[in-house]
């Protein structure tokens, strides 16, 4: 940065300030005093920081308290930052306006009503640099300031502004046949249509900016009459989103569950080690000594076979695995599995309790034998995009034609 050059300086989202650079400037705001001295020398993008008390130095290790960004100046920012001399177009509707006039570098265009300059700039740098803007106003000082504020800007050799009533004059002569695109922004836009359609080269681009459907309606009448077509109307609405970071609140924990063991029950698991047989089964007679006895020998581990061996081992073996003691086995066998179901599941309601009281604890740590249970909670943080509560309201049509070549 020079002396001389254009700063926007950034104090906050909704405040920038114009501020040309000199050697001996002051910038007072509420974050502090700002010397223009310090910002000699420094790439656009720097942050500023205000002058100490005395004795103090410059910077991050100072005793200054605020401090401001130095950005580049673009037409977008000289929108917001604009001191307003009459009602200004933004962003929004600039954007459509350069876009459907399809501006490019080297094209001419008319503009009537420059205002507070906030288009013309946008307008410069579409057509620049060997392009020309030709911007008329009718109020001499609006028409003054605006010329003051272009040449300032370094955008002379590509604008000219005039003081001249277009609603009553129309454009120059001088002009006729060589525009690319005409801006129109007054109070009666279908009066100076003839003179627009003039001065457009074959398939020039028309637009008129009106606050009132009224004047939209004798606009696009007159449009039609002087050999316009495509005319189009729109309405740029603008609404702005919040982004900001929420904590979303969850519902209770979920309730422990017991964990559930694949084992066999007791009856089952002693069913399992009995010999399938393909026969089907049925139920002893009390009455008939040989039934009742082969069913005995059926329930045996060993099954009729281990009863009918011969071997003295094997008879031992079958004579050790009584009916009697199979029902003691299968007894135990159930008791050890309701047991250990029984263990797991205090375990498992132990370590449900501990993270309840880490929860509500907050940042508490539970140590639970060898591990360590963290602090569980259901909330949720995540960054969030809203529609802003304020929305900003109408601010006008935008019409646009184009003018018809005949074949």
């Amino acid at each position: 940065m020079q002396v001389g050059d254009l700063i926007i300086v950034y104090e906050s989202f909704q405040s920038l300030k114009p501020v040309i650079l000199t050697a001996n400037g002051r910038l007072d705001n509420r974050f502090g005093s700002f010397l223009h001295k310090e910002w000699v020398g420094k790439p656009f993008g720097t942050k500023a920081f205000a002058a100490p008390a005395k004795g103090g130095g410059y910077g991050h290790n100072s005793q200054s308290s605020g401090w401001v960004h130095l950005l580049a100046p673009t037409p977008e920012l000289w929108s917001l930052s604009v001191r307003h001399r009459t009602q200004i177009l933004y962003v929004a509707d600039i954007s459509l306006i350069c876009f459907n006039l399809e501006l490019s570098p080297g094209g001419i265009v008319l503009e009537s009503g420059t205002g507070s300059g906030s288009l013309t700039h946008s307008l410069v740098r579409a057509v620049a640099p060997v392009g020309h803007v030709h911007s008329f106003e009718f109020h001499a000082q609006r028409s003054e300031e605006a010329a003051k504020e272009l040449a300032e800007h370094g955008m002379a050799a590509c604008v000219t502004v005039t003081t001249r009533n277009i609603e009553e004059l129309g454009f120059p002569e001088s002009l006729e046949g060589r525009a690319d695109a005409v801006f129109l922004d007054l109070p009666g836009p279908w009066k100076v249509v003839p003179s627009a359609a003039s001065c457009l080269k074959p398939d020039g681009r028309f637009c008129s900016f009106s606050p009132c459907i009224e004047q939209v309606s004798r606009t696009a009448e007159a449009l039609a009459a002087n050999g316009f077509c495509d005319i189009t109307t729109v309405e740029c609405i603008l609404r702005q989103y919040e982004v900001r970071q929420e904590t979303l609140i969850g519902g209770p924990l979920p309730r422990p569950q017991v964990r559930q063991h694949h084992r066999q029950p007791a009856a089952a698991a002693a069913a399992a080690t009995t010999t399938p047989s393909s026969k089907p089964t049925t139920a002893p007679d009390p009455s008939d000594s040989t039934s009742l006895k082969r069913s005995r020998e059926e329930s045996l581990p060993g099954g009729i076979d281990a009863s009918r061996n011969g071997d003295g081992e094997s008879k031992a073996q079958g004579a050790a695995a009584s009916p009697a003691e199979v029902t003691e086995q299968q007894a135990e066998v159930g008791a050890e599995v309701e047991a250990e179901t029984a263990q797991e599941a205090d375990v498992s309601m132990s370590e449900a309790t501990d993270v309840v009281v880490a929860v509500k604890k907050e940042k508490a740590v539970v140590l639970k034998g060898d591990r360590k249970l963290q602090p569980v909670t259901n909330n949720i943080s995540m960054v969030c995009a809203r529609p802003a509560m304020e929305a900003k309201g109408h601010t006008g049509y935008l019409t646009f034609a184009r003018k018809f070549v005949s074949q």
